[in-house]
């Protein structure tokens, strides 16, 4: 029998939706494996996040989840045995400044690459940035999410005269719509009936669209989404969104959704143009995917369960837990 193992897990927030999503789905499967966890939120004040880092030493290792090293974070975990970094973001990039990494935080991401044993990382393009600066092994974990909880549609027969929209996120996020307005502007004068909810802690206003906001809430999301006909995903093409994980694009597939998406990043590797969704670049596209999927329930239908399939075969916390416990176990041994 392997020997017991003990983590010791730093994040930022433990109620954040990225922990929510990455870490704590894999906890029990870790503890299954012989390694027991313990979660601690990180300080913001740098001297007691350096006494928390700091206990690292009495574990078997540390994982800790998205935030980048300090020079003294790195020297407060100098006597971790393993350190393990998981990351699903563009981490050496701000996001009001999208274009180009920032020297700061660039900094920080090439000292915790070049002090991980083993690196997690939600994309291959964020494995690609891993690797050049400095990370010697790096894993690679999609953002996952429990099928069971996002039960696909029961019909996809839109409402007559009406076809919704939806859009999933965050008052942070819903910044990245503004390029798109005239996009949304011309759906709205070429789809008559076309309706796009947004669910967000934050509205979003459209000349000419008609926008439902319904404020998120866990316990609703499934029913939110199952109730919409077509999921989307606009992206601005930057290297800050090239490192997004595409996670509401997984929720509108394992909804049933047919997903309309910016190919950028993973969103043109999780949307397969032509059986899962159809992408679109310019307004003229977007409007030509729209109006074809609201006109053809039997297409929304065939992309909705072939998307949902993959969500089953690629994407469940059941299917990526061993592939994680066995990355960790190994780093730890």
């Amino acid at each position: 029998m392997a020997e017991a193992k003990r983590l010791l897990i730093l994040t930022r927030d433990r109620a954040n939706a990225a922990f929510r999503q990455r870490i704590e789905p894999y906890l029990a499967s870790l503890a299954a494996r012989g390694i027991a966890c313990e979660v601690v939120e990180v300080a913001r004040c740098p001297v007691t996040r350096r006494g928390q880092m700091a206990q690292a030493r009495a574990f078997d290792g540390v994982l800790v989840h998205r935030k980048t090293l300090t020079f003294w974070d790195a020297r407060a975990l100098r006597g971790a045995r393993r350190l393990v970094y998981d990351f699903d973001d563009a981490v050496m990039v701000q996001a009001r400044a999208p274009d180009r990494p920032h020297a700061g935080r660039l900094r920080r991401f090439r000292r915790t690459m070049a002090r991980a044993d083993l690196v997690i990382a939600g994309s291959r393009i964020l494995a690609e940035h891993a690797y050049a600066a400095g990370a010697r092994r790096v894993a690679i974990v999609p953002t996952g999410l429990d099928a069971s909880r996002l039960r696909p549609k029961a019909t996809w027969a839109a409402a007559p005269g009406r076809t919704r929209l939806v859009w999933i996120g965050s008052a942070s996020t819903l910044r990245q719509l503004e390029p798109f307005r005239p996009m949304f502007e011309a759906l709205g004068r070429a789809v008559p009936g076309l309706v796009l909810r947004v669910i967000a802690d934050a509205d979003l206003r459209v000349g000419g669209l008609e926008v439902e906001n319904v404020r998120w809430r866990l316990e609703d999301e499934a029913r939110l989404l199952a109730e919409s006909d077509v999921g989307i995903a606009p992206l601005p093409d930057t290297p800050f969104t090239r490192g997004k994980c595409g996670f509401k694009v997984l929720q509108y597939m394992a909804a049933g959704l047919p997903v309309v998406a910016s190919p950028v990043g993973v969103n043109a590797d999780y949307v397969r143009h032509g059986e899962t969704g159809l992408w679109a670049r310019s307004a003229e596209e977007w409007v030509e995917a729209v109006r074809r999927l609201a006109g053809d329930a039997a297409l929304r239908e065939r992309m909705g369960r072939e998307g949902r399939r993959r969500i089953e075969r690629e994407f469940d916390f059941a299917v990526l837990a061993p592939g994680v416990c066995d990355a960790v176990a190994q780093t730890l041994a």
